[in-house]
């Protein structure tokens, strides 16, 4: 709640100087949207809609969803997807602790293991044998650690997905 409130000052911020909508560039803390779209006033362009839009496109209807513990097992991204009719795979306990620990460990710290990027690779196949048609790089560390040219498994960055949808927002 407390960071809602600060973000969401962040946001009546950047309303007052004019901004026409706001880009919150971090996966996780979209948990608070709702709070600094409603402290700012302005439209927030959420990054799971960014994504689910770049799934629809291709076709994907169920996907792998790797981030912070947060993210992974909390409501606040997963349902958004859902909504939208996608259905999200997480990675079973032990590795949504392995993904967690790298991305706080290392990946954040800009350390970058091979030993951590096989495990990656391992839990881009698991999620992959259980149905995903493709996966979602839901922390932006995560495509310092693993590239589309690593696996045949799509990869949905989400920094990227979202930083070109803001720009065409933008430019409308």
């Amino acid at each position: 709640a407390a960071t809602g409130e600060i973000l969401g000052a962040a946001g009546k911020a950047l309303a007052a100087a004019g901004a026409d909508f706001i880009v919150l560039c971090t996966n996780t803390m979209h948990k608070v949207a709702d709070s600094i779209e409603k402290a700012s006033g302005l439209t927030m362009l959420h990054i799971a809609d960014a994504t689910a839009d770049a799934l629809h496109r291709d076709g994907i209807d169920c996907v792998g969803l790797l981030g912070t513990k947060f993210t992974m097992e909390q409501a606040f991204y997963k349902e958004r997807l859902e909504n939208r009719g996608i259905r999200v795979l997480v990675p079973d306990d032990a590795q949504r602790a392995l993904v967690h620990t790298v991305i706080y460990d290392e990946l954040c710290r800009g350390i970058i293991r091979r030993p951590s990027k096989q495990g990656y690779l391992k839990v881009l196949d698991s999620l992959a044998a259980r149905g995903a048609q493709g996966v979602i790089l839901g922390c932006t560390e995560i495509g310092l650690l693993v590239q589309q040219a690593d696996t045949a498994i799509p990869l949905y960055d989400t920094t990227r997905i979202h930083a070109e949808q803001a720009v065409a927002h933008a430019l409308a």
